[in-house]
């Protein structure tokens, strides 16, 4: 989509205190990029150069991709990976599906194949210890996929080992809330997508106003988001930083879109110090 319409790349910054992370890991630097929709005017050529380049400039240790690569078509994914490609970072790219990844049934292999093809290591309820046993990176399977299953993750993890946990969804950090997670990162809202200054995201005040408006009018509305509690239930976590008892979620707001665009609501990569 065109700059004008989604607004100009914004880099967040973000410190966060991990307890009994290793001094040998404080400073470790991470990178966040999510839902790219890289399908159509979802997401420019040059947005996505830029985003890339953000990335790189920070010299990260780990890229962390957090789902929704493509948008209907699974096709897509192949031309993605020619860009991400050009993604640097010192101890390894990983990523998780979103729920537009695994729709039809046979995206998620080709997804997969086109991500392992260029070293992008996918997590579908997995954990690994990209730096040894003193930090674990999980990465949990879409919520809509039904098989997400906290359940048999994290009893594995040693309760005094730190964890960065990828969830594309944010509403799974309620379900998750009973086990620590240090951070969690998630996408899926795009941050509302549109952003009314005062109001906040539109799609949870759709409901009202379809009731208050002529019906083809509201038949439109209707298309841009028919369920917006079926999107995200917790529209406060829709951006930025939140706690959840003693967990922390960072909703990243994504870097592409679809129909009806962006609006007051900055495509952006998010780089994260953990201290």
């Amino acid at each position: 989509m065109h700059k004008f319409f989604t607004g100009s790349l914004t880099i967040e910054r973000l410190n966060i205190l991990i307890s009994h992370l290793p001094e040998s890991l404080k400073g470790t630097k991470l990178v966040q990029l999510s839902d790219f929709h890289y399908e159509g005017w979802g997401l420019s050529e040059q947005l996505l150069f830029e985003a890339i380049a953000a990335s790189n400039a920070a010299k990260p240790d780990l890229v962390l991709l957090t789902g929704d690569y493509v948008t209907d078509k699974p096709n897509s994914i192949h031309h993605l990976v020619q860009q991400l490609k050009h993604l640097e970072s010192s101890a390894g790219i990983y990523a998780i599906l979103g729920n537009h990844d695994i729709k039809p049934n046979e995206s998620r292999t080709e997804i997969i194949q086109a991500l392992t093809s260029i070293g992008i290591q996918v997590l579908w309820n997995q954990i690994v210890y990209p730096f040894g046993d003193g930090l674990a990176l999980v990465g949990m399977a879409d919520f809509y996929s039904g098989e997400f299953n906290p359940k048999a993750v994290f009893p594995h993890i040693p309760e005094q080992v730190p964890r960065i946990v990828l969830s594309h969804h944010p509403d799974t950090a309620a379900m998750m809330s009973r086990w620590r997670i240090d951070l969690q990162l998630s996408g899926h809202t795009h941050g509302g997508q549109i952003v009314l200054p005062r109001i906040g995201p539109l799609a949870p005040k759709l409901t009202k106003i379809r009731q208050m408006i002529p019906q083809p009018l509201s038949r439109c509305l209707s298309s841009i988001n028919k369920k917006p509690d079926k999107v995200i239930r917790h529209w406060e976590w829709s951006q930025g930083l939140h706690q959840i008892n003693q967990n922390f979620l960072y909703v990243n707001r994504g870097l592409g879109t679809y129909f009806p665009g962006r609006l007051f609501c900055a495509p952006e990569v998010t780089v994260i110090t953990l201290l």
